[in-house]
């Protein structure tokens, strides 16, 4: 199973159909950046998409309805459903809800190519260090 939702019910309700003991993958955006407002600007442009949820995300058909349906997303939203900036607590914090809801796997998707070597870079330093200590 794979899921953008860090809910318990969707963990439970797998098992119960079947799949307990396999892989639950909760895939956790984050935008990094040393500059928290950056990276808030980036997800905004980049992600802003991914505010609705997943029941609304599954029910656009294409580009254009995306793109209108996140029109007036704001930073203050955006930053609510995707940790921004350098902050570790925030990102750990994001990949902690999957854990606790079930998840076996995390897989952290970088907002914005431009920065992936800075991001690979920190989360070797900083990140993933933390994240091993769940």
């Amino acid at each position: 199973m794979i899921a953008v939702d860090p809910e318990p019910e969707l963990t439970e309700r797998f098992d119960a159909a079947g799949g307990a003991g396999k892989r639950r993958v909760g895939q956790v955006p984050i935008s990094y950046d040393e500059d928290e407002a950056a990276a808030r600007k980036r997800a905004v442009e980049q992600f802003r998409w991914s505010t609705a949820g997943w029941p609304v995300m599954a029910e656009l058909p294409g580009t254009k309805n995306f793109a209108a349906a996140s029109t007036r997303v704001t930073e203050a939203e955006i930053a609510e459903r995707i940790p921004c900036g350098p902050d570790v607590d925030s990102h750990v914090s994001a990949v902690r809800k999957f854990l606790d809801a079930g998840f076996t796997d995390v897989a952290l998707v970088q907002v914005g190519g431009a920065l992936q070597d800075d991001f690979l870079d920190w989360s070797a330093r900083e990140l993933l260090p933390a994240l091993r200590s769940l």
